[in-house]
């Protein structure tokens, strides 16, 4: 699981699977699919139809991020599409546990997602169960917003509870990540990284996704 995540909500639609194949070729891990419904978060992007259209491009894992209301009625069709990853947000999934569960039931990677001004104590009942905690750096509903820099002490406080609970959890990171302070948030205790601006907006796409992944690379 660990490693760069392309989020295509940043890419050109009307080339997806080039724009798809060209970060593949860079050594993308996977690719990032972020679901918003114009409820939860105000804007709306696309639903399980593109996902499974994007899962007929590409091999990648596809981490499916959903910024929706009512998560538990539409998982099994973004899990039909192809997801193997799916993350729900902590602040409107009132049944978490359940809804984890339903997650895992279908053999698939389960995390919970957290905004910026959520505190990190609303996940210590939740994170025995989750493969993956998606830590939000910017306020999720629209990709090109800069990296709110308190975030890297929240990285630390949840990697630091990880680690002392021994839980086998990874921690992802989303909203504002470049090659500039990727290394930063990786030494906080990030192991998974969500890029999409600062790759699909770039002029040479490719150079930049290799940038981004010599920087998580360095040491």
């Amino acid at each position: 699981m660990k490693g760069l995540y392309t989020s295509v909500l940043s890419a050109d639609f009307s080339k997806l699977e080039s724009e798809i194949k060209l970060v593949e070729s860079a050594g993308v891990n996977g690719i990032h699919c972020d679901i918003m419904d114009g409820h939860f978060v105000p804007n709306i992007s696309y639903g399980a139809m593109v996902v499974s259209a994007i899962n007929k491009i590409t091999d990648l894992p596809l981490d499916v991020h959903l910024m929706i209301d009512n998560c538990d009625l539409f998982i099994k069709d973004f899990v039909n599409a192809g997801a193997d990853y799916i993350s729900v947000h902590i602040e409107n999934n009132i049944h978490l546990h359940r809804t984890v569960s339903l997650i895992k039931s279908y053999n698939i990677k389960a995390g919970v997602a957290i905004n910026p001004s959520t505190p990190i104590t609303h996940l210590i009942e939740i994170l025995p169960f989750l493969d993956f905690v998606l830590i939000m750096s910017v306020n999720p509903g629209f990709g090109g917003q800069k990296f709110i820099s308190t975030t890297l002490e929240k990285i630390k406080c949840i990697r630091k509870l990880i680690k002392q609970n021994k839980y086998n959890c990874h921690i992802e990171v989303d909203g504002g990540i470049d090659a500039s302070n990727i290394k930063t948030v990786r030494k906080a205790g990030a192991d998974m990284f969500v890029a999409g601006a600062s790759i699909y907006r770039a002029e040479d796409k490719i150079k930049a996704t290799e940038l981004i992944l010599k920087e998580i690379n360095s040491k």
